[in-house]
């Protein structure tokens, strides 16, 4: 079943439901003053039998009274003259007086030999509906009395029905043969409208199905209201934005973690097949071997850098964030780093301006300081110093390292955290670099919430600015 015929169900079964309870209320409410406006007449024709007879109270010797005056010659209270009630005046009354035993004692000529229904069960004053000669009546039960208070016979009256009957069947009829029609209608302008409306996500479902792995640069045209199907128009469209960038970005990685493997393996084919080409002396195949386990070991840093990168893009670690010391953090990373730094004659200097206590994961933090220490060292020339400052600052931790080194062009800057990214490739032929480091630090700093940012220029050095949250107690 389509979103519309649901929708259209859905808007009829309920406005269906509506739409009976208010034609029941109609028809009820119908039924109701029509029955009070025959009660009310029957209560003034017994008041005017009643007064006829000079009584003053139906309960107080009513039923002698009504006996002598006799039904089949009743007066009409506005005059002396005796008026005949017939079958054939517009709305007749019809009366009727029984005993206690409910035998008919006397009634209006209009009856003739008809006799109204007589119910014993009755012990009070009832209205009730009844037949007469095949016609519908309302009729009044009325019980008299004597002053004693014993009941000694019955006034009933009765009106005909049959105006009032056809009223009540004609709004029947109509109840229940518009009530079908209006349904039908109202399920076909309700789907009519509901396809229109859902339309414009129809056109959004065959867009966002017509875009593929080949088109993840088309996008959804935004409509001019902004109502749901804008929202809905710009989530697709903001998800489309991500699929792309992150199809881009594996595209990326898979071409360039391909190109780097590619070469190590392709010196050490090339360096292997040399070899078994002819018998050499010992210290050649030393030497070659030796250059193919560093080429292999080198292939194998990079394997591990790759997974170690995917298992922190994937979310698969959680950091466990507990208090630290920075100064001890860096000491640890400092002395870790020293052989590096005495191979190139250089110095790493320390200068701490208040004590730091950061929020960060141990190995995670020292892992990034160990990225950023080794680039300063692997950057700089022989004999210079690379400086570690760490402080607070606008009421946050802080920690800069700091290089003297060769820099980084300024328009070359926001790409240094990007996968395999290197200013150029001579640099890193040079030191062994695979442009992965400052990926996988970028990537733990924001596992931490730590802010990382980098100021450079070229031939003057670099520095790296750590930036934590506050600690709390």
């Amino acid at each position: 079943m389509s979103l519309r015929t649901r929708m259209a169900l859905y808007y009829t079964g309920a406005t269906a439901l509506l739409m009976a309870i208010v034609f029941f209320l109609i028809f009820f409410t119908v039924d109701r003053v029509v029955y009070s406006h025959f009660d009310d007449e029957l209560r003034h024709e017994v008041s005017e039998t009643l007064s006829e007879a000079h009584v003053q109270s139906r309960d107080v010797c009513a039923f002698g009274s009504l006996k002598e005056l006799g039904l089949d010659e009743v007066r009409d209270g506005r005059d002396e003259t005796h008026r005949i009630r017939t079958v054939a005046d517009i709305d007749p009354e019809f009366v009727q007086l029984v005993d206690s035993a409910g035998h008919v004692v006397s009634k209006t000529a209009n009856l003739a030999r008809n006799v109204l229904s007589f119910e014993p069960s009755y012990s009070g004053v009832r209205y009730f509906n009844t037949m007469m000669g095949g016609s519908a009546m309302r009729q009044v039960q009325v019980p008299l009395a004597d002053r004693q208070g014993r009941i000694e016979g019955y006034l009933i009256v009765a009106v005909p029905l049959k105006s009032a009957m056809i009223v009540l069947r004609d709004l029947k009829n109509i109840v229940i043969i518009s009530f079908p029609l209006l349904i039908l209608i109202l399920f076909g302008l309700t789907r009519l409208i509901a396809g229109r409306s859902i339309q414009p996500v129809e056109e959004v479902s065959s867009m966002a199905e017509s875009i593929t792995q080949e088109s993840l640069d088309r996008r959804i045209v935004l409509p001019q209201q902004r109502d749901e199907l804008y929202r809905l128009a710009s989530t697709i469209n903001g998800l489309l934005d991500r699929l792309q960038d992150a199809f881009q970005r594996e595209k990326q990685f898979t071409a360039d973690a391909s190109h780097e493997l590619r070469t190590p393996l392709a010196v050490v084919k090339g360096t292997l097949d040399v070899l078994v080409r002819k018998p050499r002396d010992v210290a050649h195949y030393e030497e070659r071997i030796s250059y193919c386990l560093d080429e292999l070991n080198r292939m194998a840093r990079l394997i591990d850098q790759l997974l170690m990168l995917a298992r922190y893009e994937n979310d698969r670690v959680t950091p466990k964030i507990v208090r630290l010391d920075l100064g001890e953090a860096l000491e640890r990373v400092a002395e870790r780093m020293e052989p590096l730094a005495v191979a190139k004659n250089m110095t790493i200097r320390i200068d701490r301006m208040a004590s730091a206590t950061v929020a960060a994961d141990h190995g995670m933090l020292e892992m990034m300081l160990e990225n950023l220490l080794s680039n300063a060292i692997k950057y700089s020339s022989e004999g210079s110093v690379v400086e570690i400052w760490y402080g607070s600052r606008a009421g946050h931790p802080v920690c800069a390292i700091t290089d003297y080194g060769i820099g980084i062009p300024e328009a070359k800057l926001p790409c240094v955290f990007d996968r395999f990214y290197r200013v150029d490739e001579s640099r890193s032929s040079g030191t062994g670099g695979f442009g992965l480091g400052l990926s996988i630090t970028r990537r733990l700093a924001d596992l931490q919430g730590i802010s990382i940012s980098v100021r450079s220029r070229e031939c003057h050095g670099t520095t790296f600015l750590l930036t934590f949250p506050q600690a709390r107690n």
